[in-house]
């Protein structure tokens, strides 16, 4: 089943803006329903938040990654650009936005450093088993193994438990206790449509991509790091500049920093296990990663040593990303 419209181009645009704004309220909607079982269940609040609220921003890059991953029209740039672009935009982008409305007062180092620790591990393991891999004949600069998805899998799993472990709220929406809850039969049916509809707009997003991409005459790497990466994002940028306003700007940091280990662990992995071969462009090995760690590090090194953020950390941020940006366009390379 294909969406993809080649001889139109504003029809494509149409069409992969549709994408966008179709997975973005779909996974909105279904976070909701998750969240109305778990509470008829009688699972706890802290499990709730820890995992399905906190997953729930990251499910527009996991299905796009895994919709290009295994789609009739493979494309490894859209699946990996798509997390590496997420985590550039979330950290270099929204995060900027969030420390320029209203800086973080009081970093809390204990619950931000080790999900730091745990970012850079995984950031490491990726680099080098993917420089480790099997050379390619393809032109590509390596691959992410079965069995390195398999271990991302299963470092989300360790991440979710050492949050519930340690009650580690930071960065976990906060459920409204005052909100009507939906009856059980009912949210099973969100959960399915929503399900539904977030597959179609996946399929828009990575099919269009791909021709928008082909139009432009840039890399579907490059349509993946902004434009999809922005779009998939949205759910974050949502969630911190509210956060900011209502002057809970930990929550928006906590958010962002979650998100980004859920890119790498379940965006990257989730796709990497079911196919087994997921390779990665040498863009995306030497510059893209790279970069991700760099944003990460300029968010939160400074913000721990200082124990609170800066506008003037926030402009940079925001103008290092502005720059990435124009740098994929004009076809820089590493």
């Amino acid at each position: 089943m294909s969406f993809s419209v080649p001889d139109s181009l504003l029809w494509t645009i149409v069409l992969f803006v549709g994408g966008l704004v179709l997975i973005c309220v779909a996974g909105d909607k279904f976070v909701d329903a998750a969240v109305a079982i778990a509470k008829r269940l009688k699972i706890p609040e802290i499990v709730v938040g820890a995992t399905i609220v906190s997953l729930g921003t990251t499910l527009p890059e996991i299905l796009v990654s895994t919709t290009a991953a295994v789609g009739s029209a493979q494309s490894p740039e859209i699946s990996v650009g798509n997390a590496l672009g997420s985590i550039i935009c979330n950290t270099a982008l929204i995060a900027g936005i969030g420390q320029l409305i209203r800086p973080t007062k009081e970093v809390k180092k204990g619950s931000v450093g080790w999900r730091m620790l745990f970012f850079v591990a995984t950031i490491v393991l990726l680099f080098v088993t993917v420089l480790l891999s099997p050379a390619r004949s393809d032109g590509f600069a390596g691959t992410v193994m079965r069995w390195v998805g398999i271990v991302l899998i299963l470092g989300f799993c360790l991440y979710a438990f050492l949050s519930i472990k340690l009650k580690d709220s930071d960065g976990i929406e906060e459920l409204d206790e005052t909100e009507k809850i939906m009856p059980l039969w009912a949210a099973l049916i969100v959960l399915v449509l929503s399900a539904a509809a977030l597959f179609v707009g996946a399929k828009l997003l990575v099919e269009n991509g791909q021709v928008l991409a082909r139009r432009l005459g840039v890399s579907e790497r490059v349509i993946a790091v902004t434009m999809i990466a922005l779009g998939t994002s949205l759910p974050e940028l949502v969630t911190t500049v509210t956060s900011a306003i209502k002057g809970r700007e930990d929550v928006g940091l906590g958010n962002i920093i979650g998100a980004n280990l859920f890119n790498m662990l379940l965006v990257i992995g989730l796709p990497a296990t079911i196919t087994g071969d997921i390779a990665f462009t040498k863009q995306a090995l030497f510059l893209d990663l790279p970069l991700a760690l760099l944003a990460m590090v300029a968010l939160i090194i400074p913000m721990l040593i200082r124990k609170k953020g800066s506008r003037v950390q926030g402009g940079l941020l925001l103008l290092g990303y502005i720059g990435y940006c124009v740098w994929s366009f004009i076809g820089g390379n590493v």
